[in-house]
């Protein structure tokens, strides 16, 4: 289920990124495409937790790193399949993930011991890392819902 919020994430900032409003954002594609409503709850969740927090939803590459790319070693080109590295290279450019989260998924998925890395393996990674509970300590806060919890 993880995998499809993200799956999600990356049309609505797509969307974002025409500048598209929130609001305006067709999400009868969505249903059409087999996403349940708590799904897209879901992700709406992530994004408002995000805008709530501050943080800059869409992150403009360009002022970042223009010219800068992540090239694999050859250890990890033997395990993350070009399919894989691929879908962390369109989350960078739609900036759902920076750099440092790169980093991070790759760090993770070598040091799991992973054989080969295919494209849904790496979906589950970064959604484990996009939706991962880091607000814990907060009471009544969590950025998955369960079952038919909705955001009204």
């Amino acid at each position: 289920m993880h995998e499809k919020i993200v799956e999600i994430l990356i049309y609505l900032l797509s969307e974002l990124r025409k500048n598209t409003p929130i609001q305006d954002i067709d999400l009868t594609v969505l249903s059409k495409n087999g996403y349940s409503p708590a799904e897209i709850s879901t992700a709406f969740n992530w994004l408002y937790e995000k805008i709530n927090d501050g943080e800059n939803l869409v992150i403009d590459q360009t002022k970042s790193s223009p010219h800068s790319h992540r090239v694999l070693h050859d250890a990890e080109r033997y395990v993350i399949t070009p399919e894989a590295y691929g879908f962390l290279i369109q989350l960078r450019e739609i900036g759902l993930i920076t750099d440092n989260d790169i980093e991070v998924i790759i760090e993770r998925v070598m040091m799991s011991g992973f054989v080969t890395v295919t494209l849904d393996e790496m979906k589950a990674q970064v959604s484990f890392l996009l939706l991962e509970n880091d607000d814990s300590s907060e009471h009544g806060s969590r950025k998955m819902l369960h079952g038919r919890d909705t955001i009204h």
